[in-house]
C-alpha cells in the first residue's frame, strides 16, 4: 500500500492526497451530477478523475489551483464520454430517451432545466453559479476565455428564465 499516490509517494503526500479527496469528492459529485443528470455517471466521472488526480498528486499538488484541475479532468472526461456515446448512437440511429424514473420535484426541474442547455452553457453554469468559480477560474477549467463564459452564462440565464417562464420570449 505504499506507492498509493505514485512511485513511493511519502506518506504525507498520501495523507495530502486524502485531504484533498475529502474536501472535493462531494462537492465535485454534485457538479458532475448537475452536468450529466445521471448518479452513476457522475460517480464515475468523479471517481475516475480521482483516480487520474492521484495517479500524478506529486505534481497536482503543487498547482496553483489542484481543484481547478480537478474539476478540468472530470470536464474533459465528460466530454471524451459524450463523444463515444455520440458516435455509438450515430451509428445506433436509435438511442433517445434517458432517465425517464426520476421525479422529485426541485430537483427533477432544476435538472431538467439544465439538461435543455447546451453543454458548454451548462459546464459554465455549474462551475460559476453552483460551485462558485469566477469568470476566469471557469475559463481555465474549460479551457476557453472569462468573456466565452460570461457569454456561456448570459445565454443560459436567458434560457432558463424562458423555461422559468413557461417558455415565454
Amino acid at each position: 500500500m505504499e506507492a498509493v499516490t505514485g512511485h513511493g509517494a511519502s506518506a504525507v503526500g498520501r495523507e495530502g492526497f486524502a485531504a484533498f479527496f475529502r474536501e472535493h469528492y462531494e462537492t465535485l459529485l454534485r457538479a458532475m451530477y448537475l452536468m450529466t443528470g445521471d448518479r452513476y455517471e457522475a460517480e464515475e466521472l468523479a471517481q475516475d478523475a480521482f483516480v487520474r488526480i492521484c495517479e500524478r498528486w506529486d505534481r497536482v499538488s503543487g498547482m496553483d489551483n489542484p481543484a481547478g484541475y480537478l474539476y478540468r479532468t472530470a470536464t474533459n472526461a465528460r466530454k471524451s464520454t459524450i463523444r463515444r456515446l455520440t458516435f455509438a448512437a450515430r451509428r445506433a440511429a436509435s438511442l433517445r430517451e434517458m432517465d425517464p424514473i426520476s421525479d422529485s420535484d426541485e430537483r427533477d426541474r432544476i435538472r431538467r432545466a439544465l439538461a435543455k442547455l447546451p453543454a458548454n452553457q451548462r459546464e459554465a453554469v455549474v462551475l460559476v453559479e453552483w460551485l462558485g468559480f469566477s469568470d476566469a477560474e471557469a475559463a481555465k477549467v474549460l479551457r476557453t476565455s472569462a468573456g466565452a463564459i460570461r457569454v456561456r452564462l448570459s445565454r443560459a440565464r436567458k434560457a432558463l428564465s424562458n423555461v422559468s417562464d413557461g417558455g415565454a420570449a
